[in-house]
């Protein structure tokens, strides 16, 4: 025997408001637009790794012509004593206000000029990360991280 549906005694008209659904709906687009206008696009570190190249040592005969003189900068960043000693092209900088100004003036002259960061693998991350922070804020537009070889 069929058990009788509580549903068929009713004849009731059933009745969907679509008003509070369109305002659902509306309140989400609403919050969709909003927040896609106004987040900020995340790059993760706008750099590409430089090739490992050959180690063939350059002619000393040859000078390179004058618009070549800063084909590229290389910031180095060695780990010594529990603290980050940085070379801006195999120049000392005592600190990191010496170094920023350094790229400052380095920009000044060529600022389409690559610069490569070399941090060593003892270097906390911060640190790699003020280097290049410097080196955008000078006018830098081209940072590279240099790669080395895995074993």
């Amino acid at each position: 025997m069929k058990r009788p549906s509580v549903f068929s005694g009713r004849r009731e008209n059933v009745e969907i408001k679509m008003t509070p659904m369109i305002d659902v709906v509306f309140l989400l687009l609403v919050f969709f637009v909003w927040t896609a206008s106004f987040q900020v696009v995340e790059n993760i570190l706008p750099g590409r790794l430089s090739e490992v190249t050959g180690s063939e040592p350059t002619p000393v005969d040859q000078v390179p012509p004058p618009e070549e003189d800063f084909d590229h900068v290389v910031i180095r960043i060695r780990w010594v004593v529990g603290a980050p000693k940085w070379q801006v092209n195999d120049a000392e900088m005592p600190t990191l206000d010496a170094l920023r100004e350094r790229l400052s003036a380095i920009s000044s002259i060529k600022s389409d000029a690559p610069v490569i960061l070399h941090p060593d693998a003892e270097v906390p991350l911060g640190h790699v990360i003020d280097a290049f922070d410097s080196a955008r804020v000078a006018g830098f537009e081209q940072v590279q991280f240099a790669a080395t070889p895995s074993i």
